[in-house]
């Protein structure tokens, strides 16, 4: 049968993690928490770029991009970049911009939780960046590059953090 913890608990709990053991615990996932804020601002801007887009002429705009960063529009990026451009529709960016909103807001508020050290932040944290490290292993093996495999090593550095977390403060109220 499972124990209702009362506030007096999670305070022996406290007093039983040395505050140095606490403060790097803490430290560290306040640094989680800025990268997963930085990923959510990033693609705020991202989505709301895309809404800006909305009843313009994105191909247009993606010629003039590309003429001035001085790119040759007939090799592989400019060119993919260019026929993307071409077949975007009003409809489709305001999907783009809605799911890159969605998504900045879950990653801002799961920023938020591990700033505070909420246990409901960490466990958003660690499977939704467990849920990549699958696909990040297969594109590292499909075409490797320094990129992706500093995007996975990150990512599982950030999983494997969170999910030890998650099972010492398990540990610790079973034990309480």
């Amino acid at each position: 049968m499972t124990q209702i913890k009362s506030p007096a608990s999670v305070d022996k709990l406290s007093a039983r993690v040395s505050s140095s053991e606490l403060s790097a615990a803490s430290r560290t996932l306040r640094g989680v928490a800025i990268f997963e804020a930085a990923k959510g601002l990033l693609v705020l801007l991202g989505g709301i770029g895309l809404f800006e887009l909305i009843h313009h002429n994105v191909q247009h705009m993606a010629e003039q991009l590309i003429a001035h960063t001085h790119l040759n529009p007939a090799n592989g990026y400019p060119r993919i970049f260019l026929d993307l451009a071409s077949k975007i529709t009003d409809g489709k960016l305001f999907v783009l911009a809605f799911f890159a909103l969605a998504y900045a807001l879950i990653r801002l508020a799961e920023a938020y939780g591990l700033w505070f050290e909420r246990r409901w932040a960490q466990w958003l944290g660690a499977i939704s960046g467990g849920i990549y490290v699958p696909i990040e292993i297969y594109e590292l093996f499909h075409q490797a590059s320094t990129m992706k495999f500093v995007a996975l090593v990150v990512n599982l550095s950030i999983v494997i953090f969170l999910a030890r977390r998650l099972a010492q403060q398990k540990t610790a109220y079973a034990s309480i």
